[in-house]
């Protein structure tokens, strides 16, 4: 199985942690970006063969979830309704609207300078 890395550096630890989003508990440092992906490495094996002694569920790596592209949200009457007159004014759809403001916000998620979308042709 092939499961995602995260990988950043530690000014308190003066040096570079990995660990795997998938695998609950797992982290590694290393003194290099190389050392610590090399460390993790091990983790991953130790953490996948302890669970199955344990008879725990091994999650599948969410590289190999598949995602249908449609999401259902809930929201206020309110937000409906603002979110409909944007995307009105702009001259797109409430879907096209939705779209671009979480692709924005997962882009800038300080949510700094997030312009307006562009009408459809």
């Amino acid at each position: 199985m092939r499961y995602p890395v995260k990988l950043f550096y530690s000014e308190e630890d003066k040096g570079y942690i990995a660990i795997i989003p998938d695998l609950p508990g797992t982290s590694a440092f290393g003194e290099t970006p190389e050392k610590a992906l090399k460390e993790i490495k091990i983790v991953e094996k130790m953490w996948i063969e302890v669970a199955a002694q344990e008879g725990m569920s091994i999650p599948t790596p969410s590289t190999e979830k598949q995602y249908s592209g449609r999401i259902l949200a809930r929201t206020p009457k309110t937000l409906h309704r603002q979110l409909a007159e944007l995307a009105a004014e702009e001259g797109v759809s409430l879907n096209q609207l939705v779209v671009f403001l979480l692709s924005e916000a997962v882009k800038n998620p300080a949510g700094a300078n997030v312009s307006k979308p562009k009408k459809a042709a």
